[in-house]
């Protein structure tokens, strides 16, 4: 027992730099917390009548003073927590019961062997001994502390079941699995969000066989690995996922099934993938759960409702863009994200032009270099269709317009991507007409790619 405790001071001792640095971590998470409060505290003015002067109010220094002694005291007990788990998952690898009760074993040449065995353990990745003092085993120890509100016995119970729950399930050897067959329709590419967090899209449907439903779950937690691995788990660095659950395929009479495969993939990252989940964004829901989601969410606080966006299949591609540029939307949603793209990349520029109700609204392309061929991708967002026209108009006068496509209505949500040669100067022209009362916004991006004519190819 000696010797163990004297592994564990040591441990102690070489995380004093850890320490500075979550001291800093802290430091900017509670000046977020006190600019909020402050925000919160301050009168608005609300009613004309009002005489407060937003401008010139000013807080009396004990107010002040008493969210400062506020969020001081917040800040220390979030730190002292977060010493105080170090240093129970330390003595827990030491003392070789991380997976649960301590071991019966004392000493021997096998107990030395698990401990040094622990000691290597990772979880997504990262290193769990924080005598090992990477960058990543806070971020995620904060992960757990956080959902149990810095209890920290709480929160060693949760890793200690999350990491038994892994071995068991076999979670870190699951990228290895092959579980596309089944599944060939269900995956799509990772995408991110506006501040950078990975957006993997899954899809929910109906699926039969209890054998088969075990085999959804495994694919979703297969999906959740790959997207965790996007992660850098580092002060300031994105830590957590924004997720995209398409239900599709969730319409028909049996319902029964898919609650129960919803229930148990909600349980399963609630309990073992703490704080991984920034936002779930579910798509084309189903009347029954559309109805479902709010009612219940009426029994929640708004911290937890904050966690969810629900879109009915009339409003999925204009809520998606709220939180995904449309370049990284894939166009199955609307977007402009496609597997394989040789003609555009993240990068290219995407513009929005708005058509106003009952109207006409032009795009004009110009394509001033002849010899090339011009790409361009367009989609309709809003609460209506609009029927739409591409040509091209030649600038030289003598020359013939040629008219490429005039769809009667283009569907809202449906990315298109169409090119053209040109042969000389001009310019290509969409024109969008919404006969409804309604605005609609399209979203469009273009580019010029050096191009040899089939003529040219052939005569060689």
């Amino acid at each position: 027992m000696g010797k163990k405790r004297e592994n564990i001071n040591k441990a102690k001792e070489s995380g004093q730099v850890q320490d500075q640095n979550m001291a800093n971590l802290f430091d900017y998470e509670i000046a977020l917390q006190v600019q909020e409060g402050h925000e919160k505290g301050c009168p608005s003015q609300t009613n004309s009548d009002q005489e407060t002067d937003e401008e010139t109010f000013e807080e009396p220094p004990s107010v002040r003073e008493d969210r400062r002694n506020i969020a001081m005291r917040m800040k220390e007990r979030k730190f002292k927590a977060l010493v105080e788990f170090r240093c129970r998952v330390e003595d827990a690898i030491l003392g070789d019961y991380l997976f649960g009760k301590p071991s019966n074993k004392v000493g021997g040449e096998d107990n030395a062997k698990a401990i040094e065995q622990l000691k290597e353990i990772t979880l997504w990745g990262v290193p769990l001994m924080p005598s090992k003092r990477h960058g990543g085993t806070d971020i995620v120890l904060l992960k757990f502390l956080e959902v149990k509100d810095y209890k920290v016995l709480e929160a060693l119970e949760m890793l200690q079941r999350t990491l038994k729950w892994r071995k068991e399930f076999k979670a870190d050897e699951i990228m290895e699995e092959n579980l596309v067959p089944g599944f060939e329709n269900l995956t799509y590419q990772n995408s991110s969000d506006k501040d950078g967090h990975p957006v993997p899209a899954n899809q929910y449907r109906i699926l039969g066989s209890e054998e088969k439903r075990e085999k959804f779950l495994r694919w979703r937690v297969q999906y959740m690995e790959k997207a965790i691995k996007e992660l850098r788990f580092q002060p300031g660095g994105t830590n957590s996922i924004v997720q995209i659950i398409d239900m599709k395929h969730a319409q028909g009479p049996t319902t029964k099934e898919l609650r129960s495969v919803c229930r148990k993939s909600w349980k399963l990252f609630s309990d073992h993938y703490p704080h991984l989940i920034h936002l779930n964004i579910i798509i084309n829901v189903p009347l029954w759960y559309y109805i479902s989601h709010t009612f219940s969410s009426r029994l929640k606080t708004q911290r937890k409702k904050s966690k969810i966006v629900i879109a009915r299949p009339g409003k999925v591609t204009s809520t998606l863009l709220k939180f995904i540029p449309p370049e990284n939307l894939p166009v199955e949603y609307g977007g402009f994200k496609r597997d394989n793209d040789d003609d555009f990349s993240p990068e290219d520029k995407v513009s929005e032009v708005t058509v106003r109700a009952n109207s006409f609204e032009h795009i004009r392309i110009p394509a001033p270099q002849a010899g090339v061929t011009l790409v361009w991708d367009l989609t309709v967002v809003g609460s209506c269709d609009v029927s739409y026209k591409e040509e091209f108009i030649p600038d030289d006068e003598g020359s013939y317009k040629v008219l490429l496509q005039n769809e009667k209505e283009k569907k809202k949500g449906e990315g298109v991507r169409n090119a053209f040669y040109i042969s000389e100067p001009g310019k290509i022209v969409i024109t969008f007409d919404n006969p409804l009362l309604k605005k609609t916004k399209v979203l469009y991006r273009y580019k010029t790619k050096p191009t040899v004519p089939i003529y040219v190819l052939n005569k060689k």
